[in-house]
């Protein structure tokens, strides 16, 4: 008799630490459920604008064309992506693909975390688009870094989101209310987010903290990459978000004395183009040899333009060049003087200075 009240005390005793457990669960699920909303909120938004709202974003045609702003982001791009996003821009059908795939993904993922649909593959999914929005555009924000905070909060979100489940109020939980069954498939505790992982609690425990460490870790660093004031003092970013840089290679002057460089514009805020306003050839001793000002900046025929990349590109304005973000061109001056032919043996620098007073330099090299 003894050993039977034992018995049913801890089975009493068992049920209860489960019911406790599954009420506990529940309340966090509820007080998830506007982090788990506005998480899928802010992802399927991405996806609707290009596929529903603003269809422009993915017309290769349109003015709106989002391999734009996919190329502006190259100059400040991490971990090798700006590599990835030049091989792309290179590669159209790759890079339609890759968009296609990109919104989509974002679309399916928001509308599965707004649903609680598969919430912890919907939440991964988020969090994965987040670090690789974070590692693309994350330097960009010309007062502070809005890109980067976006992505690492929405990292954040996603990430305990994927841990939590945040089931209530969601298809997991009427799947799980529907099929009870599903209590005792893996599969679905682990893609769903109507129950607690499949883990002993000090195996959960580990997990989280382990999420806790990549996601403290990723972006504490990033931020820090991009601004300091962690361990270095507060700086403007090794790719200035607001200031426009150019940075010239391969100046040479040709038998003809026309001039040749190539002209990166790999700094500065996507929102507005920079504007090279005049070019200058000079000697050792920094006197002008020729002089291109805006006038004859400005009426270079497209032939002496040849873009890297045909979306972002230098072009002819009423003022001089003109430049978007992440364009890159190689550039050949017309000759000015009779005599320009024999600079080759004199000329030192090409000097060309910007709208708003900057000048950038580079060596010419003889042929």
């Amino acid at each position: 008799m003894n050993a039977i009240t034992l018995a049913g005390s801890t089975a009493a005793a068992t049920a209860a630490r489960i019911e406790a457990k599954a009420g506990t669960w529940r309340i966090a699920a509820l007080a998830l459920l506007s982090v788990r909303f506005i998480q899928g909120f802010i992802y399927w938004g991405g996806g609707s604008r290009r596929f529903i709202y603003a269809p422009s974003k993915l017309d290769p045609h349109g003015a709106s064309w989002i391999a734009n702003k996919f190329q502006s982001a190259m100059p400040g791009a991490l971990l090798g992506t700006d590599h990835i996003i030049g091989f792309l821009l290179h590669h159209f059908y790759l890079l339609y693909a890759a968009l296609i795939v990109f919104s989509a993904g974002e679309l399916i993922a928001g509308a599965f975390l707004m649903a609680g649909f598969l919430t912890r593959v919907a939440a991964l999914a988020s969090a994965c688009f987040s670090v690789a929005l974070m590692l693309m555009f994350g330097w960009q924000g010309a007062t502070c870094i809005d890109e980067w905070t976006m992505a690492a909060a929405n990292l954040a979100m996603g990430a305990t989101l994927m841990l939590a489940g945040g089931g209530a109020f969601s298809v997991d939980d009427a799947l799980l209310h529907r099929s009870p069954r599903l209590q005792h498939c893996a599969w679905f505790r682990w893609a769903g987010g109507a129950l607690p992982l499949p883990l002993p609690d000090r195996a959960f425990e580990k997990l989280a903290l382990g999420v806790l460490a990549v996601t403290v870790v990723f972006d504490v660093a990033t931020y820090n990459y991009y601004r300091g004031s962690v361990v270095t003092a507060f700086h403007g970013g090794p790719v200035s978000a607001a200031k426009h840089h150019l940075t010239l290679s391969g100046a040479m002057v040709q038998p003809d004395g026309r001039v040749r460089f190539h002209a990166y514009l790999d700094g500065g805020t996507p929102a507005e183009p920079s504007n090279i306003l005049d070019a200058a050839l000079l000697s050792a001793d920094g006197s002008v040899l020729e002089h291109w000002d805006g006038a004859a900046l400005s009426h270079l025929p497209a032939t002496a333009i040849a873009n890297d990349f045909a979306y972002n590109r230098f072009v002819s304005g009423p003022f001089g060049l003109s430049a978007k973000m992440g364009a890159e061109a190689t550039v050949t001056l017309p000759a000015m003087t009779a005599n320009a032919a024999g600079l080759s043996a004199t000329a030192e620098t090409l000097r060309v200075r910007t709208v708003n007073g900057n000048s950038f330099r580079v060596h010419v090299r003889a042929r």
